[in-house]
């Protein structure tokens, strides 16, 4: 059954909230004082009509927008669509007792995301339909590099070849670097590798192993290559991973003695060794392999040890934290563990990197009970379109 509601608000995910007999209501592609024909399902519902749009809306980019369930927000004008990710950052740090201003904010798509993820069937491959297990059968996806163009076809190769199964694709300097996960164990190698070459991949890999490899794949970190491992971690646009590299060599300043934790391949340990001798510590092995092999043939760089160390478990003890300043670049689930450390330490300068507003929030706010003051805050928005942002301060006390 139908109903007419007007949206109050957006909600943190992008989508809009509408208040049904006394209950919240989330409907994707709507906007704040829309009136709309919804159908309720739980507590979500299915957009049927806009019976009055809103002056914010724009038409979107991508003809598959409302169908596609990656990108959450290309109807929204731009002033919005900023005001929206700011908040994403402010409100989390408000809820925790901080008031801190935003200096800056970047929007850091470049020339589009240099990774994704593509599921594909026999004869399908592309994104999920909007809450559902339905694939969209992909075309092109405007949010990614140029490089990635061919991405679909190859993907709907593969799932020809092998059947259902999840393929990732990295644009790298020396071509595409490809992850196919199956939950069969074994394929037929035969069927994959002249794929490689057909697509001019520079490596595939099955399950973790590689299958093809044309090319390391290689990409560029400040001064360093790095040899990029099978599945690590790398900043969706290399827009942002400048923006944020820049922002992180700024604000250790004159520091030379510096930590890098939950450090990766090395995005800002490559950077900071211009000036600095770095520890850089992560729990990625292979990172770390690939980091320390990309310092030893990098010219110019001061002393890199690289360790591998689980910092959720094992983290940098207080007496440990003996540097001029620590960076930190954790997952989603943040540092919490590493920060109690900093907060006992004798450390006054952290400069902290994050994705996730909420995780940022609770570990800003045990520096901030330990004496440190955050300053410099700086919003980078990288994934165009969606619910995510990427956020960095610094700290001093």
């Amino acid at each position: 059954m139908s109903t007419t509601v007007r949206i109050e608000s957006l909600g943190h995910k992008g989508e809009g909230v509408a208040i049904v007999d006394g209950k919240r209501i989330f409907v994707p592609f709507v906007l704040p004082g829309e009136l709309v024909t919804i159908e309720i399902e739980g507590e979500r519902a299915r957009l049927l009509s806009i019976l009055e749009p809103s002056p914010q809306r724009i038409e979107p980019i991508c003809r598959h927008f409302g169908t596609c369930g990656g990108c959450q927000l290309q109807h929204l004008d731009r002033e919005s669509y900023v005001a929206f990710k700011r908040r994403l950052v402010e409100q989390p740090l408000r809820q925790a007792g901080i008031e801190a201003p935003i200096e800056r904010f970047v929007i850091a798509h470049g020339e589009g995301r240099r990774r994704a993820t593509l599921h594909a069937r026999r004869d399908q491959a592309g994104y999920m339909q909007l809450r559902s297990h339905d694939l969209l059968d992909l075309d092109a996806c405007p949010i990614l590099v140029p490089a990635l163009g061919r991405a679909p076809d190859l993907a709907r190769a593969i799932g020809a070849a092998i059947g259902p199964c999840d393929i990732g694709f990295t644009a790298t300097m020396t071509g595409m670097d490809v992850t196919v996960r199956s939950s069969q164990r074994r394929v037929k190698e035969a069927g994959l590798i002249p794929l490689g070459n057909r697509f001019g991949v520079a490596r595939l890999a099955y399950n973790g192993e590689m299958l093809f490899q044309a090319q390391a794949p290689m990409v560029k970190m400040g001064p360093a290559q790095v040899e990029l491992p099978i599945g690590s971690f790398l900043q969706a646009t290399a827009e942002a991973e400048t923006v944020l590299g820049d922002y992180v060599l700024t604000a250790v300043g004159k520091a030379r003695k510096v930590a890098d934790l939950f450090c990766g391949i090395g995005p800002f340990a490559l950077r900071l060794a211009a000036n600095a001798t770095v520890l850089a510590a992560d729990s990625d092995r292979a990172g770390i392999a690939a980091l320390d092999k990309a310092a030893r043939h990098a010219r110019g760089l001061k002393a890199i040890t690289a360790k591998a160390r689980d910092l959720f478990r094992d983290p940098l003890t207080r007496f440990e934290l003996d540097f001029d300043a620590v960076v930190l670049d954790p997952p989603r689930a943040g540092a919490e563990a590493q920060v109690r450390e900093i907060a006992a330490s004798r450390l006054s300068h952290v400069v902290m990197v994050a994705c996730d507003p909420r995780s940022f929030a609770r570990d800003a706010a045990q520096l901030v009970q330990a004496g440190f003051m955050l300053d410099q805050l700086l919003v980078v928005d990288q994934f165009a379109w969606s619910s995510h942002v990427e956020m960095a301060a610094t700290f001093r006390r």
